[in-house]
């Protein structure tokens, strides 16, 4: 899979997020501000999974039409990906 400059800079944010997260914890920045910005890096990283899944998941569904194989078991693990990841 191919990944895209748009998936690099979302990770990139993520890796200064959690910078930002470990710099707040030295500073003993109050708990609720640190657990705010947990829970946005969380969040970060839900989005960036499914994006790849689904744009993993369109590549596959693509190449297994045009080869004239059905896509259902490709959909299924899509799905068991994200589930996973949850």
């Amino acid at each position: 899979m191919l990944y895209d400059d748009q998936m690099k800079n979302r990770v990139k944010r993520i890796e200064g997020q959690l910078r930002g997260i470990l710099r707040m914890m030295e500073e003993n920045k109050d708990c609720k501000d640190v657990i705010t910005q947990l829970s946005a890096a969380r969040t970060a990283i839900d989005r960036t999974i499914g994006v790849v899944v689904s744009s993993n998941l369109v590549e596959c569904v693509q190449k297994a039409e045009a080869e004239g194989r059905s896509a259902e078991e490709l959909v299924k693990e899509a799905v068991n990906l994200l589930v996973k990841s949850r």
